[in-house]
């Protein structure tokens, strides 16, 4: 009978440690999609500028334009600084809507429009958007599975005695879902 018990006792404490790993393993895909993320929104402030200098040799009269393009980025980068989710999602919803508002004002400038460095800026600014997009499907999996595994049964006994906490999601709102678009007229 000892020895059937001192099975039973190794068989849960292996299962313990299954949970514990698999909570570990959960919260290092979250992090490490949340670094995929922040990769692609730093390839994208770091592309503005350089978008923002072309753009304004053709847009003198826009300032209040390029002006929120720039705010938006400061934002962004203090957002960066202090870290947290909820901010920085909104930093970039602000970032997205100012882009937006960029692209549209383009449409009045036929010489900016066919200028390929801008073009270049412009393919390169809808790339990023798109790899942001990726990035923030693949986060927003792992923290889905975090979060099931911190609530549910076993695991979540596990995840209360070691303080593992649910993560949040890295949530846009409607208007910085999509990629700006530009149409061209022929």
């Amino acid at each position: 009978m000892e020895w059937a018990g001192l099975a039973l006792f190794v068989a849960f404490i292996a299962y313990f440690i299954h949970l514990y790993n698999g909570l570990i393993r959960y919260r290092q895909l979250s992090q490490e999609g949340w670094s995929g993320i922040d990769v692609q929104l730093k390839r994208r402030a770091d592309l503005i500028p350089r978008l923002l200098e072309t753009v304004k040799a053709y847009m003198r009269h826009e300032r209040e334009t390029l002006h929120a393009v720039a705010v938006a980025r400061q934002a962004v980068l203090e957002a960066q600084d202090e870290g947290g989710l909820v901010q920085r999602g909104e930093a970039e919803n602000q970032l997205s809507a100012a882009l937006g508002r960029l692209l549209m004002v383009v449409e009045a400038y036929p010489d900016l429009k066919a200028d390929t460095t801008f073009l270049e800026f412009q393919r390169a600014l809808q790339t990023v958007e798109n790899d942001i997009q990726y990035a923030r499907r693949y986060y927003n999996g792992t923290v889905r599975n975090l979060n099931v595994a911190v609530e549910s049964f076993p695991s979540n006994i596990v995840a209360r005695s070691f303080r593992f906490e649910k993560a949040n999601y890295f949530e846009l709102n409607n208007e910085g879902r999509s990629v700006p678009q530009v149409t061209f007229a022929q």
